[in-house]
């Protein structure tokens, strides 16, 4: 909890360097693991990660330097999103820093806790344009959930130990901390059990955690929910930031309701799970987004109604009574007015709901076999008569061989559609990727950091040829650490997903997207940055056999897959239209409004 004071060290009032303190701090909060890249006006705190090493070789803080500090970001927020800690970046000031402001906007994006330590010119430099300053404060404070400027030392420990408890509390987000380098050489008593006073913040931190639902406003949610014929859970990323997915299986099966998830959602439901209808929204599947139009009831947990879901938000679940449950306040009838709603935890919640709601009988038999069936009619298909490999037959492959038990990372565009549509995903944070930014380049350096932070797990990269360029620098730092990240490269020559948009509402000009003309070979590339394992697979005769090799091969792994240009990600709702234009393309089936409108009216007696 914020605010509340750390357990008292044997280190306590050790003279050390502001830089030492740092990184005491760091170790004192169990992180193992930083990403970062060095550089003058960081120089002392990467001094005092080597001389902690030396001084516990026991309990040593591993470095992974990235070819960029962009790189280092992500690796951070992948070791955080797969495994729920702080990830730490360190970068040195100027570029460092500015380099850092994509992966820290991601993270708030996503609500990611991150710290990143940056470090700046010397107090008395500040404000004079010194070599490689950048007003980090100002940069950063329109990105990030908190950012610090360490202007006394004494401070130093304490606004660190702060920076933690910020990120990973209530809604968690990125910390920033910029620190000039007279502050990281100054000496001084190490303090290891003060915080900073944030009052009001901690005040509501406080409250959040401890409060436990009010027993009307249990009852008046169960009304709700036994007045309605066909209820449906919105499941958003809050659902798995908050460590709600065994609360949530209860609640779907005490009540029997189905789910949808969103795109950051995906992973707090077992996928293979009846009650699971995947994900809603541009690219959700079809049975979902019919469940959306259908449903009487919404529930919605740790989700924010965002344009990529309740596209036209007057019609999404236009049918239905609204209910959210979401940690942020804020983001309570922000876009979607509510009918019912509570600020709070998402696991505490459902604690709450499913204790309050023993002895109720409700259930929803009649729907469940509705959606059910909407399930097996309009199930996600594509063109499996194609000579030329689909990209959602690759993943379609990979996803038997994995059964839903790999870490699997994307980059941004089709390839993490597909992904979203046809893996598997039986726990939660077993799927990272850029959500809300949808940041290219995001998938590789991601997956170094949760392969960082899960050495015995598969962790498997599925990357476009567009994404992958972005931050291609990564491949070296898998295998300079010996990190066996396994990179499925789907390659269609194109920036696959903004080409869909220029054929479809553009009248197919083609202005930028067209890689055709690109000379880079991948699988040499990969040869280049030391990867044993680097093949290439362009016909489906050689497909299984290769992604066999691939997930089984000791070491990182490289395989580049020739894809269709043309396969498009189906359904797609158009940008502002109603799910009831959804287009399902060639191979799913659809139906018009004229059958909506049936299935709407037959329903309403559920």
């Amino acid at each position: 909890m914020v605010g509340k004071k750390a357990k008292r060290t044997r280190r306590h009032g050790t003279v050390m360097t502001g830089a030492d303190m740092i990184i005491q701090v760091i170790a004192d909060e169990g992180i193992d693991t930083i990403f970062g890249y060095s550089g003058g006006a960081i120089l002392p705190t990467y001094d005092a990660i080597f001389r902690y090493n030396s001084d516990n070789p026991n309990k040593n803080i591993k470095l992974v330097v990235p070819a960029n500090e962009q790189g280092a970001g992500f690796m951070a927020a992948g070791y955080a999103r797969s495994t729920g800690k702080v990830g730490v970046s360190i970068v040195t000031s100027g570029p460092g820093a500015t380099n850092s402001a994509t992966p820290i906007r991601d993270c708030m994006s996503d609500s990611i806790p991150m710290v990143l330590i940056s470090g700046q010119v010397a107090r008395a430099s500040i404000g004079t344009d010194a070599f490689q300053e950048a007003p980090v404060f100002s940069l950063m404070s329109s990105c990030a959930k908190h950012v610090f400027l360490v202007k006394d030392p004494e401070e130093m420990a304490s606004t660190i130990r702060t920076a933690f408890q910020i990120a990973r509390s209530g809604r968690p987000g990125p910390v920033v901390i910029d620190v000039p380098k007279d502050v990281q050489n100054w000496e001084g008593p190490y303090d290891s059990e003060n915080v900073l006073q944030l009052h009001g913040y901690q005040d509501r931190v406080k409250k959040m955690t401890h409060q436990k639902m009010p027993k009307k406003d249990a009852d008046t949610f169960l009304k709700l929910l036994k007045h309605s014929r066909r209820p449906l859970l919105y499941v958003g990323g809050g659902a798995v930031i908050g460590n709600a997915s065994k609360e949530l299986h209860t609640f779907m099966k005490q009540f029997q309701i189905p789910a949808v998830t969103t795109l950051m959602g995906i992973g707090a439901i077992d996928t293979q799970s009846d009650l699971c209808l995947d994900m809603l929204g541009m690219h959700g599947s079809a049975y979902g987004n019919y469940a959306v139009d259908e449903c009487d009831m919404l529930i919605a947990l740790g989700a924010r109604f965002d344009d990529r879901v309740a596209g036209l938000p007057k019609e999404f679940a236009a049918n239905a009574v609204i209910a959210h449950i979401d940690i942020d306040a804020a983001e309570i009838g922000k876009v979607k007015p509510v009918d019912w709603h509570y600020v709070g935890d998402a696991a505490m919640v459902l604690r709450g709901l499913n204790k309050a709601g023993k002895d109720w009988k409700i259930e929803h038999k009649q729907w469940l076999r509705h959606v059910a069936a909407m399930k097996k009619k309009y199930a996600f298909n594509f063109n499996r008569e194609s000579d030329v490999i689909q990209p959602q037959a690759v993943l379609e492959t990979l996803n038997t061989l994995t059964k839903g038990d790999a870490i699997i990372v994307t980059g941004v565009g089709q390839h993490q559609m597909f992904s979203a549509q046809y893996f598997d995903f039986k726990h939660p944070r077993s799927w990272i990727t850029s959500g809300s930014m949808g940041t290219m380049g995001f998938g590789l350096p991601a997956a170094v950091g949760a392969q960082a932070a899960n050495p015995g797990k598969l962790v498997i990269d599925v990357d476009g040829d567009g994404s992958l360029r972005m931050n291609i620098g990564e491949l070296e730092t898998c295998t300079n650490y010996d990190l066996p990240v396994k990179v499925l490269l789907m390659n269609n020559q194109a920036d696959g997903m903004v080409l869909q948009w220029q054929t479809l509402y553009y009248g197919s000009r083609f202005s930028g997207t067209d890689k055709t003309l690109h000379m880079k070979d991948f699988v040499k590339s990969a040869e280049a940055d030391g990867f044993k394992f680097a093949q290439r697979v362009s016909n489906y005769e050689d497909l299984q056999p290769a992604l066999e090799a691939f997930i089984s091969f000791d070491g990182p792994a490289f395989l580049e897959v020739r894809v269709d240009k043309s396969a498009f990600v189906y359904p797609m709702v158009g940008p502002g239209l109603p799910y009831r234009d959804m287009i399902t393309g060639p191979h799913i089936e659809g139906r018009d409004t004229e059958s909506r409108e049936d299935t709407l009216n037959s329903s309403s007696s559920f």
